[in-house]
């Protein structure tokens, strides 16, 4: 009896241990589930698209030629140069004629010209853009009384058929005749203008319109022409045929003397980004109300 319930409590304690293992034993870990290749989900190490910064222009741009579009290309300058601050504009006064071929040989991004290109510049592969349009002021010295002119008279006292201002209903003096150098838009734009090319008797022909105002500022006799955005108050504009020159006058045709302000660049020639961005602001109508208040007419 004793040997049979031995037998039983063994069994009892083996069953018992079987069991105790079974409870403890780690469950089995699942392998993981693959996936398909799924070509629509990003892989882990796909950065998230980001939007290019705008980029930020800099370097310099020059532009070279007429000293009549001194103002103008002076505050277009200023504006551009203010909205970007990594930018200088340049302008070097040396002339229309001298602007032109500083394009012509590469010595600067934009010419700077008073006047319309001639044929054989165009043929050479210059390319003009009218910015503005600029009336040709004729001035005379505060003191002189002469008020009105017409084209004709012009004419005669550039070509020296008038010489006294008292022919003119001035006072009894010599007019001393004061115009531009060769090459100068305003002279060349002036002298087509009167039809007087080649036949102007001048006194003295001087490099600036500054030079030129001032000249005339101070000698009652003289006679001379400007940019009438360059016109000052030591100077008077006369009427030409009844018409004062003004941006209204220049802007609905009926003021006689103006030329254009043109832009000159050179064909398959590419403009950096940053002399492009220049000339695309100064064509378009955002600056408009800059070329208005430096006196001009905008072309666009």
């Amino acid at each position: 009896m004793k040997r049979i319930m031995s037998v039983l409590l063994s069994i009892v304690l083996v069953l018992s241990l079987a069991a105790c293992a079974q409870t403890n034993a780690p469950a089995p870990t699942a392998a993981p589930a693959t996936t398909p290749a799924d070509t629509t989900a990003p892989a882990a190490t796909d950065a998230p698209e980001t939007s290019a910064a705008p980029a930020v222009l800099s370097g310099t741009v020059s532009t070279d030629g007429s000293t009549s579009m001194e103002k103008v290309i002076g505050a277009l300058s200023e504006a551009f140069m203010e909205a970007n601050s990594k930018v200088t504009v340049t302008y070097n006064p040396t002339g229309s004629g001298t602007g032109i071929q500083a394009v012509q040989e590469g010595r600067c991004d934009i010419g700077l010209s008073s006047r319309a290109l001639k044929d054989e510049e165009k043929a050479s592969g210059l390319q003009e853009t009218v910015l503005a349009y600029d009336g040709i002021a004729i001035i005379v010295n505060p003191a002189n009384p002469v008020e009105d002119l017409t084209l004709e008279q012009i004419a005669d006292i550039y070509t020296g058929k008038i010489t006294n201002w008292s022919e003119l209903g001035g006072s009894d003096s010599e007019i001393v005749l004061i115009g531009r150098e060769a090459g100068s838009g305003t002279r060349s734009g002036f002298e087509e203008i009167v039809e007087v090319k080649d036949l102007c008797q001048y006194r003295q022909e001087l490099s600036s319109t500054g030079d030129v105002i001032a000249t005339v500022a101070q000698n009652p006799g003289a006679i001379g022409y400007a940019s009438l955005a360059s016109v000052k108050d030591t100077v008077k504009a006369v009427k030409v045929g009844g018409v004062a020159p003004s941006e209204e006058t220049v802007k609905d045709g009926t003021y006689a003397i103006q030329r254009p302000f043109v832009l000159v660049t050179k064909e398959g020639v590419t403009l950096s980004e940053t002399a492009q961005a220049f000339f695309d602001y100064a064509v378009s109508k955002d600056a408009n109300a800059v070329i208005v208040a430096a006196g001009v007419v905008p072309a666009n």
